[in-house]
């Protein structure tokens, strides 16, 4: 050893611009309700099945204390505050969230979209990036 001390140097507090964001935010929470419909046979036989809390490209999570069980599929109808048409696609439970009291997170299910299409997904991609403070 040539007397340097073996001591690790602080390090330097950083700000966060010093930082690169590598994996922007996918999923918006959202600040109101947005209603799911649930369809079945027709677009006409629609029925409330929830409302979502979050949402993202491949999926949402909906609010229910009455979740399906996982492996579920169903067809599900939601509309977006800007987008003019409703979104329609087949879904899947892929996990789920019982009540129970005392809970602190809400009761529900985690859905995957499976025939949305690359149109949809894009659409929701914009409008999650073009809400304020979602990162």
């Amino acid at each position: 050893m040539n007397g340097a001390s073996t001591r690790a140097m602080p390090m330097k507090l950083r700000s966060r611009s010093d930082f690169v964001l590598l994996r922007v935010n996918r999923r918006m929470n959202f600040r109101t309700h947005l209603l799911v419909l649930k369809v079945e046979g027709t677009p006409e036989e629609r029925s409330f099945f929830g409302y979502a809390k979050t949402i993202s490209r491949d999926g949402m999570f909906i609010a229910t204390i009455n979740p399906k069980n996982v492996g579920e599929e169903f067809s599900i109808e939601f509309n977006p505050p800007v987008k003019k048409s409703p979104i329609r696609c087949c879904s899947t439970v892929i996990w789920r969230r019982e009540y129970k009291p005392g809970l602190k997170r809400a009761p529900g299910m985690a859905l995957k979209f499976i025939d949305l299409d690359e149109s949809a997904r894009e659409f929701i991609d914009s409008w999650i990036l073009n809400q304020p403070n979602i990162m």
